[in-house]
């Protein structure tokens, strides 16, 4: 019997007369067969991206060896996802320590994260002013982890002349440190000054994009030149 398949003259002649069917295309079938394939692996990539860490688990027997890298994937960024929430969840105020938590919550404090820690003593105005800062501050940036202690509690017989002060750790090691009340201006310091302070080292991300305290600084400079005399005014009145 001859071939129906064959590509022969007279087998053209039969498929247009309609006798025979179209010459079957095994390019054509792979190619189906192979978007069907990509179809059912992105179906199951879709299922694994719309499911919960808890999904996944419930789920992993459903799924072929073939599906284990995929599944591993999607669980370590719901994973990640998670850490992520829970920290948010930490955060978002200031912690009151004292000396015995000091390695619990600065030293072992996590791995890459970075913690604040304000030394002050009750009866400072500025150790108030900043404690108000480093509150609206820790709730704008619930990522770092911001912690305040009475001095004297951390460290014994730690001097008043010191406060406030403001240590900034990353893996327990120590990024920066103001240290006394000049170097945070006085009663005058501001959120916004604070805020640049502790992001100067990257202990929070800040979306200002100058220093606040170099406006104030400019404009002080600004209004002192134009309140001073010139040389020439001087010499006219003589």
């Amino acid at each position: 019997m001859q071939d129906p398949n064959a590509d022969t003259e007279w087998n053209d002649i039969l498929r247009k007369k309609g006798i025979l069917p179209p010459k079957e295309n095994p390019d054509k079938e792979n190619e189906a067969l192979e978007e069907e394939l990509i179809q059912n692996q992105q179906s199951v990539v879709k299922r694994y991206e719309d499911m919960t860490l808890e999904e996944l688990e419930e789920n992993e027997d459903e799924f072929g060896e073939e599906d284990e890298r995929a599944i591993e994937m999607y669980r370590q960024q719901r994973l990640t996802e998670w850490k992520a929430k829970q920290m948010m969840k930490l955060f978002g105020e200031v912690l009151e320590i004292s000396g015995p938590d000091y390695v619990q919550e600065v030293t072992k404090a996590g791995e890459s994260l970075w913690v604040i820690l304000h030394l002050y003593k009750q009866g400072i105005p500025l150790c108030a002013l900043i404690n108000r800062h480093l509150s609206e501050l820790a709730r704008k940036f619930p990522e770092t982890k911001f912690i305040r202690a009475i001095s004297t509690t951390c460290i014994a017989n730690y001097p008043d002349r010191n406060l406030p002060t403001v240590f900034i750790y990353r893996n327990g090691d120590i990024k920066a440190q103001y240290v006394g009340p000049l170097l945070f201006g006085g009663m005058k310091l501001t959120q916004d000054e604070m805020e640049w302070m502790l992001s100067s080292c990257g202990a929070i991300k800040t979306e200002l994009e100058e220093n606040p305290r170099k406006q104030i600084e400019d404009r002080m400079m600004s209004s002192i030149k134009t309140s001073v005399p010139s040389k020439d005014s001087d010499s006219e009145e003589d």
